[in-house]
């Protein structure tokens, strides 16, 4: 168990300047060449690496856990039966061919007015606007849903990547086969299947748990305060086998090491008072910051996060404020590349 300070409950506290020319647009050649930053928890001290020298900070007995979730192809780009351009974003599956989406333009998209995608092989009609602007969709189509998506759909790329992605493969991880995600778990997008061998024959465990990351991760916290900010719902799930490894992993004295904020938030979400794991699914909406008191983490794998988001929240929760904010200075200074296709932090 470790309790962090309980510090930093202003918004503002978590700004940091960061340059424009900073954000990676396109991910590297090769995964496992991004810089990494290793940061020491306990004392600050920071040591400059690339992620490939990942496996010398694990040890035999560790367990690695990683977010399997796959990326749906859920940017779709439409007409309306007047020629009009739209774009759909799907959110979340709500049964029966109906999806929570993100409409733009949303003055165009009012409930009744119809949308074709492709040479019409999927159409859609707007059946509700909900209170945060937010449409209910129903869909038509034959055939499977996923398959038409993959034929029709794009790579829901974050607001602040404006270069289109040539291989969408790189906006997933090696390891993705849950499909239902609306942006990638961006930690994981540095391994290769060849570093994951590495961190095997090493003697640590990988374990995976199913987290389905919604656009939420990319608001902004609003709230002056940060007591304020209500986090949005996401699915978290873990299997029967996870939930073992994880155990055996702390009965014997070994380090449980999420990759990416969502696995964290995950364990944080399914782990007993006593630390302890069983199988299970829900709904979290978990809201990690300084003062929480983590039950299942003992070391984090991630990127570089917004400023004055609740991610940056987290990671300081986990290693202090002011050595977070320390360590995102040192990041600019060194040039290093940020969020989703940039470089990655270890934490122990």
């Amino acid at each position: 168990m470790v309790t962090n300070e309980n510090a930093g409950l202003q918004t503002r506290d978590y700004w940091y300047d960061l340059p424009e020319e900073l954000i990676a647009q396109t991910p590297l050649q090769k995964r496992d060449t991004s810089r990494l930053m290793v940061l020491n928890r306990e004392t600050g001290e920071i040591s400059h690496k690339h992620f490939y020298d990942i496996v010398d900070y694990l040890n035999p007995g560790d367990c690695l856990v990683m977010n399997d979730s796959r990326v749906l192809p859920a940017r779709l780009l439409g007409h309306r039966p007047t020629g009009g351009a739209v774009e759909v974003l799907l959110l979340r599956d709500l049964g029966d061919n109906r999806w929570e989406c993100l409409c733009k333009p949303g003055r165009k998209m009012l409930p009744g007015n119809e949308v074709s995608f492709g040479n019409g092989e999927l159409k859609a009609v707007v059946r509700e606007v909900q209170e945060d602007g937010n449409r209910v969709v129903e869909f038509f189509y034959e055939g499977i849903f996923l398959e038409v998506l993959e034929r029709l759909g794009k790579m829901p790329l974050p607001p602040y990547i404006k270069a289109e992605l040539v291989d969408q493969e790189r906006y997933q991880t090696v390891y993705s086969r849950e499909v239902g995600s609306a942006a990638a778990p961006t930690a994981g997008l540095h391994f290769t299947n060849e570093l994951l061998e590495k961190v095997r024959e090493k003697g640590v465990k990988t374990a995976f748990v199913t987290l389905h990351v919604g656009l939420g991760t990319f608001r902004p916290v609003k709230a002056d305060t940060i007591l304020e900010h209500h986090m949005h719902s996401e699915l978290c799930m873990m299997n029967d086998e996870t939930a073992r490894i994880l155990n055996e992993t702390r009965q014997n004295g070994g380090r449980i090491i999420c990759v990416g904020t969502t696995s964290c938030r995950t364990l944080e979400s399914l782990a007993g008072e006593d630390g302890a794991f069983t199988a299970g699914s829900k709904w979290t909406d978990i809201f990690i910051y300084p003062g929480y008191t983590f039950r299942a983490m003992d070391g984090l794998i991630t990127n570089f996060h917004l400023p004055e988001s609740t991610l940056v929240m987290l990671v300081s929760a986990f290693a202090g404020r002011e050595r977070v904010l320390n360590a995102y200075a040192e990041a600019v200074k060194e040039r290093y590349r940020f969020f989703s296709f940039g470089d990655a932090m270890c934490i122990m």
